[in-house]
């Protein structure tokens, strides 16, 4: 999840603080916040090509776009009105089985601008383990970095993996560690120790103090879905719009009927792609400019900011336009 909840605007307190160290920290907070435990199992819903979801949260647009299906590529346009926070993020897998479990490698380039306070942050991924012996499940693991050449500050944070030698070792499931260094020195500033679902701690070197940088509670309990504010407006690449029937009749349990829902979506899609390449014609990003090289891809978001989206989430909630 790019935006907050519980009316904690996790990623406007990334430009907001004064000091670089404090800033730092609060792009950590932002990280951390966006994982999520993962539920194993079947997953009705698989983007489709040009797939979109756009979103306001309080200050913060929020635009996706499925730019790719073979291979699935997903890219992310978030800014935030009130802070001139620009984020973007390109995301895509490469998974490699291993017998008992697939070890499904995250990319992509996730950058945060900090435009007032001309910053840049980059960050990379953690790696997603899909076990299915001895019991099926999955898991986020690795190691995440966050690097700011500006402020000469970097952290290094490690996803403890849930493995059974690791809980022998005494790592319990879903811990975090890490630290926040001085990026030319390799001066340690901080340890970062606790379990991201939960709280996180930062340890300041120098002074010994401990602080909760991290509560997952109060940081993204309380999650909402988006009400419609402008049905004229939401597009027909919404996700709610292209899985509503496939999402009423989960609701209503009719399995089979939403089987035929999803199938239909799928139809659909190869339909398009059969058209396609009958006319010759190539299908276009509508939101990104998208660059491969080789198996790399990068997603560059075509318009400067994200504007106010016909899907709300903390705004009060007032009559569906028609």
């Amino acid at each position: 999840m790019i935006y907050s909840f519980c009316g904690q605007d996790l990623m406007g307190e990334c430009s907001r603080r004064d000091l670089p160290i404090e800033r730092l920290k609060s792009v950590v907070m932002w990280n951390i916040s966006t994982l999520r435990p993962i539920v194993f199992g079947m997953s009705p819903y698989n983007p489709v090509l040009g797939e979109t979801h756009h979103v306001s949260n309080g200050h913060i647009n929020v635009l996706t776009e499925q730019v790719s299906h073979h291979p699935p590529v997903s890219a992310l346009h978030a800014t935030h009105e009130n802070e001139n926070i620009d984020v973007t993020w390109c995301q895509y897998f490469t998974p490699k089985f291993r017998g008992a479990y697939v070890d499904v490698e995250v990319k992509g380039r996730r950058i945060m601008n900090l435009l007032n306070r001309k910053e840049t942050y980059e960050m990379d991924q953690p790696r997603l383990v899909v076990r299915f012996l001895p019991a099926p499940g999955a898991h986020w693991t690795g190691k995440i970095k966050i690097k700011c050449p500006e402020t000469d500050l970097e952290a290094e944070l490690h996803l403890i993996s849930d493995s059974l030698i690791e809980r022998f070792k005494g790592n319990n499931n879903r811990s975090i560690k890490g630290k926040i260094s001085q990026t030319s020195s390799g001066d340690k500033l901080y340890d970062i120790s606790g379990h991201w679902d939960r709280t996180v701690m930062a340890k300041n070197l120098k002074t010994g103090e401990v602080e909760v940088i991290y509560n997952a509670k109060e940081s993204i309990s309380g999650l909402k879905p988006p009400t419609v504010k402008n049905l004229k407006e939401v597009m027909e690449t919404e996700s709610a719009m292209v899985w509503s029937e496939v999402s009423e009749k989960i609701l209503k349990k009719d399995w089979e009927k939403a089987r035929e829902a999803k199938k239909g979506v799928e139809d659909k899609q190869r339909e398009s792609l059969k058209q396609r390449e009958a006319s010759g014609e190539s299908w276009v990003p509508k939101h990104f400019s998208v660059v491969r090289n080789g198996k790399d891809w990068d997603c560059k978001p075509l318009q400067p900011a994200v504007p106010r989206a016909p899907l709300v989430i903390t705004e009060a909630q007032g009559d569906i336009i028609n």
